[in-house]
C-alpha cells in the first residue's frame, strides 16, 4: 500500500470468500483490466467455482481457488491462513451470503439458522481470521457486501434483512478497530440487483447491476471511504425510511 492515506494503487493480489458471486466477479474483472494479476477464489468445490477461475483466467489473470464453507467456521482460520501464508493479498472481498426463502424460513427455524449462519456468523468467523492476517501484513483492504436491507428490517425480507444488519454492525467495529493499522475496512450497501428478463415493474425500486457496484466498490477504494450506497442515492432514501414511524412504514408497499 503507498505510503499516503489518500494515495491508491490497483491491488495486485485479490481474494474473494463467496467466489461465484455476480458482484464479486464483475469486481474482480474490473480490477484485472486496472492491473490485478492475481485472484484466489474461496467457495464449496463445485463446476460454477471453476468456470469462474476459467473466465478470469482468461482475462489474463493468475486464479487458483480455495475450498471455503461459510458454515464450516472450524475450518477458516486453516483454509484462509493458507493463502496468507503463500503470500501478501492487497485486497479481500467477504461476498458472500443467502437471501434464502421468506416465506418457508418463516416456517422452517432451521432454514432461518441456515440464512443468519452463512450471513452472519460465517462472515464474522471468516472476516476476523482475514483481518488479523491482513494486520500481520501491516496493509491490505477488507470490503465487506453488506446491503440495504440491514437497514430497517421489511415484513418481505426480515430474516434477511436481520443477517444483513448484524454484518454491517461487526464490519462497522472491525474498521473501527482496525483503523490506524494500516488495514482499511469498507462497508458496501447494494439495493438488490436487476434481474435480466424481470419485468420493470417486478424490480425493486433503485435496483442496482454487479457492473454498477464493481464501479462503486472500486471508486471506494481509490477514496478510502468507510461505507458505500448502491445507488448512491439510496443513502439519502434509506435514510428517510430509517426515521420513519413504524405505523407509517407499515404501510408501505414493501
Amino acid at each position: 500500500m503507498p505510503a499516503h492515506k489518500d494515495a491508491f494503487s490497483t491491488p495486485r493480489s485479490l481474494l474473494i470468500l463467496g467466489g461465484t458471486s455476480e458482484i464479486a466477479l464483475a469486481t474482480a474483472r474490473r480490477l484485472i483490466v486496472r492491473g490485478t494479476r492475481t485472484v484466489g477464489l474461496a467457495g464449496r468445490p463445485c463446476p460454477e467455482l471453476e468456470r469462474a477461475a476459467g473466465h478470469l483466467r482468461g482475462l489474463g489473470a493468475h486464479t487458483f481457488t480455495v475450498a471455503f464453507d461459510a458454515l464450516d467456521v472450524e475450518s477458516h482460520e486453516n483454509a484462509l491462513g493458507k493463502v496468507f501464508a503463500e503470500g501478501a493479498v492487497d485486497l479481500v472481498l467477504l461476498a458472500f451470503g443467502v437471501l434464502g426463502d421468506q416465506a418457508t424460513d418463516e416456517r422452517d427455524p432451521s432454514a432461518a439458522a441456515r440464512v443468519a449462519q452463512t450471513n452472519y456468523t460465517g462472515a464474522v468467523s471468516a472476516g476476523l481470521v482475514c483481518a488479523r492476517a491482513l494486520q500481520n501484513q501491516g496493509r491490505g483492504s477488507l470490503v465487506v457486501l453488506s446491503s440495504a436491507a440491514g437497514e430497517r428490517a421489511r415484513r418481505s425480507d426480515f430474516i434477511y434483512g436481520s443477517s444483513k444488519a448484524g454484518l454491517d454492525t461487526f464490519a462497522q467495529g472491525l474498521g473501527d478497530a482496525l483503523h490506524g493499522t494500516g488495514v482499511h475496512v469498507m462497508v458496501v450497501r447494494p439495493a438488490p440487483l436487476r434481474r435480466p428478463g424481470t419485468a420493470a415493474r417486478d424490480q425493486e425500486p433503485l435496483a442496482t447491476t454487479p457492473e454498477e457496484v464493481a464501479t462503486a466498490i472500486e471508486l471506494g477504494l481509490r477514496r478510502r471511504s468507510e461505507a458505500v450506497w448502491v445507488p448512491g442515492v439510496l443513502r439519502v432514501v434509506m435514510s428517510a425510511l430509517r426515521h420513519l414511524p413504524r405505523a407509517l412504514f407499515r404501510r408501505l408497499p414493501l
